[in-house]
């Protein structure tokens, strides 16, 4: 219980961070387990639950600041939900489980420390483009505990399919549907949250709440993102040489 309350302020900095931008933070949360030598079997309900604690949040702040775009989510959400759902129904080997969440982790830190992708006239999703990248992403966040954020928020900037208030504000819900699929699938694993998962979730919402109210105003996180980068690093290389 007291190794789990040593976290509450790491986890909590995850969620201002990542809220401000729309996400949930579960890779985030998923580093600082890694970091703090948490068990693969005990992080990933972990932190798809926390995720969707913050991701709701988020939802709800992005919505109400009028950035959100149902065209654009739907279709991603559609294909990547029963895929989230089969990924979380499958409990990867501990070895497969840390290579997988060290590949993750370091593509969230190389995301964090690339410029904003180049402003320029938006497109529309081609189908092929929504099915094939909702499905991976999908089931991508299953297997490894996340909501897909990590994924989603920069292939629409990079292609172009939405601007940056408006990805972080689809980016949101769409965490929060795939979150709830990867863990339906995986819920046989619930009873292996930790007994501060209690405050574990008061702490990641209260910050994911400052931090979404901020990123859906006037937020500027830039200045934050490499130190949140080094950190994700560190993990995945702690993740393949544990």
């Amino acid at each position: 219980m007291n190794d789990w309350l040593l976290l509450l302020l790491p986890l909590a900095l995850i969620a201002v961070l990542y809220a401000s931008v729309g996400h949930g933070g579960a890779s985030g949360y998923l580093a600082v387990m890694a970091l703090a030598g948490v068990a693969p079997a005990v992080m990933k309900p972990t932190a798809l639950t926390l995720n969707l604690a913050v991701s709701l949040v988020g939802t709800v702040m992005f919505f109400r600041a009028g950035h959100f775009a149902w065209r654009l989510f739907w279709p991603f959400a559609a294909v990547a939900v029963p895929c989230a759902f089969l990924g979380g129904r499958v409990a990867l080997p501990a070895e497969y489980f840390r290579w997988l969440l060290a590949a993750a982790l370091a593509f969230a830190a190389v995301r964090f420390v690339l410029p904003a992708a180049a402003g320029g006239e938006l497109r529309r999703p081609p189908v092929v483009g929504v099915i094939v990248a909702g499905a991976v992403i999908g089931l991508l966040s299953g297997l490894i505990g996340v909501g897909g954020g990590i994924f989603l928020t920069p292939l629409l900037l990079l292609c172009r399919w939405s601007d940056t208030k408006t990805a972080a504000a689809v980016s949101a819900p769409f965490i929060f549907v795939n979150s709830a699929a990867g863990l339906a699938g995986a819920s046989a694993s619930l009873h292996k949250l930790p007994a501060a998962w209690p405050w574990l979730a008061v702490a990641v919402v209260a910050a994911g709440w400052v931090g979404a109210r901020w990123g859906s105003g006037i937020a500027k996180p830039a200045q934050l993102r490499p130190a949140l980068a080094l950190v994700l690093a560190v993990a995945a290389v702690k993740m393949v040489i544990v």
